[in-house]
């Protein structure tokens, strides 16, 4: 950058010591204008470059944050459903125990009776 100015400097130089209304130095100076609008257009634009990237920046944490925050509530979720799952399991378990113990004792009679009469008729 430093180098433009310096050559802007000594185009100026140029210019004082002669003929200002040439044709060359008609279209140095057009060139010399263009070049500073191709600069501050350059800027401009690394200016919105930066300005995007922290965008990106932001919008990335963000969905992270979020995508964080959603896997955690479904984590939950199924947890919950996990453990209702577990107690209705054990409920039954506990149910069919009991059913089981109902009937052992029912047949309980019937079966010492069988072995007994099994016993005696041999």
């Amino acid at each position: 950058m430093e180098e433009k100015v310096l050559e802007e400097i000594q185009f100026h130089q140029d210019t004082v010591s002669r003929d200002a209304n040439s044709p060359l130095h008609l279209i140095r100076e057009k060139e010399m204008e263009i070049s500073g609008r191709v600069l501050a257009a350059k800027k401009e634009a690394e200016e919105i470059v930066a300005t995007a990237r922290k965008k990106a920046v932001e919008v990335i944490q963000a969905a992270e944050e979020e995508g964080t925050r959603l896997a955690s509530a479904h984590e939950k979720t199924v947890l919950a459903d996990v453990q209702r799952e577990i107690e209705a399991v054990g409920e039954g378990a506990v149910a069919d125990t009991e059913a089981i113990n109902k009937l052992v004792s029912d047949r309980t009679g019937k079966a010492v009776q069988f072995v007994s009469d099994f016993v005696t008729s041999i």
